[in-house]
């Protein structure tokens, strides 16, 4: 491309350069920080696998106390440790390096940042230098040799299983040497894939990546020898509670009472502790989960108590331990109870949550019904409620019922059905009195409340006349449809000043349930 002569197009190309690089170094920047946020993530990660694997050693050793075959799983717990903790001294030196050889000497790597001697934190001055992963790492044939000791890494880990184990337990070790993707993108070798041409900061997450690896290996490796002492696979039963799980704790005379009794430390079925259930004189076998399952059918009423006593077996000392544990329950006849949830009114319009049980009887089996006098349906609500629906009120004389049947029995509660009580109509909150003028002309209308009521609905006013009676002036008359201010009555409203007196009458309201418009009578404010 040719230099242009004319200095107004050479100054438009300079600008396009300029752009292009501040556009590069803002995506540049992006990138260093991602790498910084994945060192941090890697920094806390390998914590984590730190505070896991160090607690490990000293609960594998303890169990293999029990036998002294098992001893020498205990024993390699230390080797896993060491060969983790210098193959992460190995990588934490090698970060220190990288650190000091391209220009920053006086600080130490804390959480991921760089900090000073003195506490501040900083970038690194080598961050973008891609000249040393290069140069040691790749053409120095350093990272060939990280590859390779990785790769030894995995071989220590797996020598220290027992020799049928070894080819199974190195596939599932977390340190992966990745040959095939360099090999795939036509790499000179994995050093070329990992290092070259790489900043400093994007080596350092890479490095730590490998730590990370390393102790999650190392976790792999101390699981392994924990199975092999029973830490996991089996269960040693220190601390027993006998529990019994009955079916009913109340149940219905002529009904079979049944419950499991087991214990809750229970180890599972591969579990080699011996393990024996008594009620009473009666032994009971043992299902599949470790459970037992007594069965009585009671013939009186009133409480019946049983004594449950298991016995366990140590497969290791032989040693055997009781314990045991008292239960108890309730027989008793069917009854029916009924009661509504808010009183022994329903309401007109809104929804009446009412409860009914029937014990000893399962809810699908109960059948509720509407009688008596009054109008109302009653249909199933949530969780096992019924809801009453009303819509005529009931006389003194002929109450609404509910019905109840269940089985065999049969039983019935009496309740009264009343309209919504009157609301009280309200400006403001007041039902009158006195009012700055400010106030009262920042009101939207007049509003039905039902005080004191327990029930979710809501009264609507139907209309009202509204009267401003003003000083040495004639009335002034609005008609307001609904409670909200309209037309006229927002004019009137409007000029109220001090000393000018409001009447609102005729205020009608609709509720839920109505057929006609309440009267709620009138309300009068004075103007201050």
């Amino acid at each position: 491309m040719s230099i242009p002569k004319e200095p107004r197009q050479l100054m438009i190309n300079i600008m396009y350069l300029v752009l292009t690089a501040l556009l590069a170094l803002n995506v540049s920047a992006e990138i260093f920080n991602a790498f910084k946020i994945v060192d941090k993530g890697l920094v806390k990660s390998n914590k984590a696998l730190d505070n896991q694997n160090a607690a490990l050693p000293s609960q594998i050793k303890k169990s293999a106390e029990r036998d002294s075959k098992l001893k020498v799983y205990a024993e390699r717990t230390d080797s896993v440790s060491q060969i983790s903790k210098d193959a992460s001294k190995y990588f934490d030196e090698l970060i220190v390096k990288l650190i000091d050889d391209t220009g920053d000497k006086d600080g130490v790597i804390s959480d991921g940042d760089y900090v000073m001697k003195d506490g501040q934190r900083k970038d690194l001055k080598g961050k973008k230098n891609k000249d040393y992963a290069t140069r040691i790492l790749y053409d120095g044939g350093e990272g060939e040799e990280i590859k390779q000791m990785l790769y030894d890494l995995k071989d220590q880990f797996a020598a220290l299983a027992d020799p049928e184990d070894r080819d199974s337990l190195r596939n599932v070790l977390a340190i992966d040497i990745d040959e095939d993707t360099w090999k795939a993108k036509k790499k000179k070798n994995w050093s070329e894939l990992m290092f070259k041409q790489m900043p400093v900061q994007a080596i350092i997450p890479i490095f730590r990546k490998f730590e990370n690896d390393i102790k999650a290996s190392e976790t792999t490796m101390m699981s392994y020898l924990a199975n092999k002492v029973g830490l996991v696979e089996d269960v040693k039963l220190d601390q027993f509670n006998v529990t019994a799980s009955p079916k009913k704790s109340y149940i219905i005379k002529g009904e079979p009472y049944e419950a499991e009794i087991f214990l809750t430390a229970f180890a599972g079925e591969t579990s080699k502790t011996g393990i024996s259930v008594r009620v009473g004189n009666q032994n009971l076998p043992i299902n599949s989960e470790g459970k037992a399952v007594y069965k009585a059918t009671p013939n009186s009423l009133g409480e019946k108590k049983y004594t449950a006593t298991i016995s366990v077996t140590n497969p290791v000392t032989k040693e055997t331990k009781t314990y045991s544990n008292d239960f108890s329950y309730e027989v008793g006849e069917r009854s029916v109870a009924v009661s509504a949830t808010k009183m022994n009114v329903f309401y007109m319009g809104v929804d009446n949550p009412l409860e009914v049980s029937a014990a000893g009887v399962a809810s699908n089996d109960i059948r509720v019904t509407m009688g008596g006098g009054g109008a109302a349906t009653i249909k199933k609500g949530p969780n096992g409620t019924y809801i009453v629906n009303a819509t005529r009120p009931t006389s003194n004389n002929n109450p609404a019922t509910v019905n109840v049947s269940a089985g065999d029995f049969s039983a019935k509660k009496e309740f009264r059905i009343k309209r919504i009580p009157d609301p009280v109509a309200k400006l403001s909150g007041k039902r009158g009195g006195n009012m700055n003028s400010g106030e009262f002309k920042a009101q939207d209308g007049v509003f039905a409340i039902l005080e004191n009521f327990d029930f979710d609905a809501r009264c609507n006013i139907s209309g009202y006349r509204v009267v401003r009676v003003a000083r040495r002036k004639d009335p002034v008359v609005a008609v307001n449809a609904g409670g909200r201010y309209s037309g006229e009555t927002k004019r009137v409203i409007a000029q109220a000043t001090p000393g000018d007196r409001f009447y609102f009458e005729g205020i009608k309201c609709k509720c839920p349930g109505d057929a006609a418009p309440r009267d709620l009578g009138s309300m009068s404010f004075a103007i201050k």
